[in-house]
């Protein structure tokens, strides 16, 4: 047997050629902004998207319509591919080049207890930060993944009286600034509890993580087959076993991906944080009694000191909420690989 025919492929001369004409476009690009006020790799990227276009389309000009088409399609697609990931790759390139100035063998061991915010960059640390994050996320996933995934049951699988309700509070909710969640918190735990504490940043985390997770398992679940379904309540089952060892487990990699998307959602917001849990320069560990750290609230506070040392703290510090976020995703992606192979 002979393999099927993929003649879309294209070869290793084409290639060569494709790279020669990117390589010339970006060349180009580079003259141009030597020659301009504009500066920057940022520049180059852009100026060169669409001089690539103009050569790639120059050469297929002779080749017929379809490839014309084929050029400005391919074109196009790449174009938007790259004006999408150039910012990125410069926000990543710029919280690494600056943020990894203030780390050392105890920036994750130490706090910042009995260190100064201008001190030398060989002392202090961000453990505190991290521990106390690490806290109010876990806490806020407890609260919001659990609820979030049931209002996305309920959605579509139940289809209550109240699906229209819950559907667009949860919409609503997708809408309210985090500053009016730390309002909302402040004024029901803080002040009746008189202080700030970590499970109150926690819940105006999660309060902001239930839309998240809600609207993402909703479409979810809407992948399952209604056939799927069916065969089970063929097969004698109730709803409810038929949602939680059927439905619930064919998209387990999605639900973990809309947890993952929560808590990416909160992770980096200051400003529920600055209203409940306040900002604490020692380790603690305790939720439920005085103000804790987090990264977010420590890079907003080293910011404001305005110090060239302080300012590198936070740089890094910013360097650290992205490692973690990053090892959340390849942790969520594994476990939902687990889950498939099983």
């Amino acid at each position: 047997m002979t393999d099927p025919q993929k003649p879309w492929r294209k070869s290793g001369t084409q290639r060569i050629v494709d790279l020669l004409f990117s390589i010339c476009g970006i060349g180009i690009s580079g003259l141009i902004v030597l020659c301009t006020p504009m500066a920057g790799p940022e520049a180059v990227g852009l100026i060169a998207i669409p001089i690539v276009a103009i050569l790639n389309l120059g050469r297929s000009y002779r080749q017929g319509s379809t490839a014309r088409a084929n050029a400005v399609a391919t074109s196009i697609i790449t174009s938007a591919f790259l004006v999408l990931i150039t910012p990125w790759l410069s926000v990543i390139g710029t919280v690494v080049s600056r943020g990894r100035a203030a780390i050392y063998s105890g920036f994750f061991t130490r706090d910042m207890r009995v260190t100064a915010p201008k001190a030398a960059l060989e002392l202090g640390g961000i453990k505190h930060a991290i521990i106390g994050t690490l806290i109010m996320v876990l806490i806020a996933s407890l609260i919001s993944v659990p609820l979030g995934i049931l209002s996305g049951v309920y959605v579509t699988e139940i289809r209550g009286k109240l699906t229209g309700l819950v559907r667009f509070i949860t919409q609503a909710m997708s809408g309210v600034p985090s500053i009016v969640a730390g309002l909302f918190v402040y004024a029901t735990i803080v002040i009746f509890f008189k202080g700030y504490s970590g499970i109150a940043g926690a819940v105006s985390l999660a309060i902001l993580m239930i839309p998240t997770v809600a609207r993402t398992s909703e479409e979810v679940l809407k992948l399952v087959s209604e056939d799927l379904r069916f065969a089970g309540y063929a097969l004698g089952s109730t709803q409810s076993r038929n949602v939680f060892k059927i439905v619930l487990p064919t998209v387990r990699s999605g639900l973990v991906t809309s947890a993952v998307l929560g808590v990416a959602r909160v992770a980096g917001e200051t400003a529920p944080l600055l209203m409940t849990a306040q900002y604490f320069v020692a380790t603690s560990t305790n939720p439920l009694k005085g103000p804790i750290a987090s990264l977010p609230v420590f890079i907003f506070s080293m910011f404001q000191t305005g110090n060239h040392n302080a300012v590198a703290r936070a740089w890094s510090a910013a360097l650290v909420l992205l490692g973690l976020v990053f090892i959340l995703f390849v942790l969520a992606r594994l476990i939902s690989s687990l889950g498939r192979r099983r």
